[in-house]
């Protein structure tokens, strides 16, 4: 894998060589990010056996996870960019610095987001829009899985170095396992089997650690391997140290990507708590329409761990119109798959929702929200795939104002004048996801087209 992406930066290649090289870093990140989010949504489904009210919990977790995600996220955007821009410097000691400080800086933040976020969980869960069904619930799910965050944050890292320097491979094979041992363990534990206890959602909460567990492992061990870009032997050979330069060039583009994440989620919450409001089961349908749409994700996350990659290995060796050429190709490969997605959404929306649920009014609500997902999907690839352009060259900064507008400005103020004003429910949930999503592709594609991003340092 590491061959095919230093291939990407070769002195005249032609366009069709691009393309597979694109794909082949692109396939094993969209694979993973596709099991991922099945997996997800074969939890909600194995949740669904204990009833809506549990749906409605386990989604209620949902952004405040995210939120104490939210300096991590920023970590690894910014580890990602930084190893592929060293991979195309040919400077493979300071990729290994870069990956040593932030697994040092990732294990010090997440001992006190754990602490922090189990004391005020139930605080938390209030605030997300619990109610007297879900409250209890969520409380269960939540402290669980925050309560042993190390393994998830320690793979996310580790991961994020690999795909930076063009092994997508890696990240993929972990990711798949965890999801499948997640799978296993919740139809052991769900419902109790095979001489299991049966412990309901604390059961999902307990099987998705262990997949973690299971992950960390597995990521960890890849740092062993010869043919590792980022390894520990390297670094123990070379006698690697964490020095305050590297943590600085860490922490620049970590900061802004965390505050762009950060300004995202109060979108999500707010979107979430609207939801939530409108009742139990509209809000169990609103948590599968969200699994959805991060189906759609998981190709777009794809297309862009390949165009940071790609572009950001291209920029490393000055090779400035190679990074905008992977950036267009990434995107138009993303488009195709997009149209493909809307299409079967709009054949399979309500065939989907019956997975879930068996109330007719539940599958009516999810045919809505599936309208209104194959035009949302769309505009999310491309809009994804251009933010990861401008993250591989730095541009963290506009990306950051380009979310504090859109998700921030748009998606909220758009959201709560439709609930909350104009009564439109559901339909202004995700009339106010649209907005967002529009509002992105058009910021994000403008800026792309610019060109200048291909110029800044890092």
């Amino acid at each position: 894998m590491a061959k095919q992406a230093a291939s990407g930066i070769r002195e005249n290649m032609t366009r069709q060589e691009m393309v597979r090289t694109a794909l082949s870093v692109a396939w094993p990140a969209m694979m993973e990010s596709f099991f991922v989010v099945l997996a997800g949504a074969i939890d909600t489904m194995m949740v669904a056996t204990l009833g809506s009210y549990a749906v409605a919990a386990v989604g209620l977790t949902g952004q405040p996870k995210f939120i104490g995600l939210t300096p991590f996220i920023g970590i690894n955007v910014a580890v990602s960019a930084l190893v592929a821009r060293r991979k195309g410097e040919k400077r493979q000691k300071s990729a290994n610095e870069i990956m040593l400080s932030a697994i040092l800086i990732t294990l010090v933040l997440c001992a006190a987001v754990t602490v922090l976020f189990v004391v005020f969980t139930p605080a938390l869960m209030r605030f997300a829009g619990s109610n007297a069904d879900t409250h209890e619930a969520a409380v269960t799910y939540f402290r669980i899985i925050m309560g042993f965050m190390f393994f998830n944050v320690l793979t996310m890292v580790i991961n994020a170095a690999q795909r930076g320097s063009g092994n997508t491979r890696i990240s993929m094979t972990t990711n798949i396992t965890s999801s499948i041992v997640n799978i296993c363990f919740n139809y052991l534990l769900i419902g109790g089997h095979f001489g299991f206890p049966a412990l309901g959602i604390r059961g999902a909460a307990i099987a998705t650690v262990l997949g973690t567990v299971v992950a960390a492992a597995m990521a960890v061990g890849s740092l062993y391997k010869q043919e590792s870009y980022v390894r520990i032997p390297l670094m123990l050979g070379e006698k690697l140290r964490s020095t305050r330069q590297v943590r600085s060039q860490i922490y620049r583009l970590a900061v802004n990507t965390a505050a762009e994440n950060l300004a995202m989620r109060v979108g999500f919450v707010a979107t979430a708590m609207l939801a939530a409001r409108l009742g139990t089961d509209e809000f169990a349908a609103h948590n599968v329409g969200m699994n959805i749409l991060g189906l759609g994700f998981s190709f777009a996350d794809g297309m862009q761990v390949a165009a940071i990659a790609l572009s950001g290995e291209a920029l490393g060796a000055n090779m400035k119109e190679r990074a905008r050429q992977y950036g267009t190709i990434c995107q138009r490969i993303g488009f195709v798959i997009s149209v493909i997605l809307s299409v079967l959404l709009l054949l399979f929306g309500r065939w989907f929702y019956g997975l879930y649920f068996t109330e007719p009014h539940i599958v009516d609500m999810g045919v809505l929200i599936s309208r209104f997902t194959m035009v949302i999907v769309l505009l999310q690839i491309s809009q994804v795939i251009y933010s990861g352009c401008l993250r591989a060259a730095g541009d963290v900064r506009y990306v950051l104002i380009a979310a504090l507008i859109s998700v921030t400005g748009i998606r909220t103020l758009t959201t709560v004048l439709l609930v909350s004003v104009f009564h439109m429910g559901l339909a202004g949930i995700w009339l106010g996801v649209l907005s967002d999503q529009l509002s992105r592709f058009l910021i994000m594609g403008h800026r792309f087209r610019q060109g200048n991003w291909v110029n800044l340092k890092i």
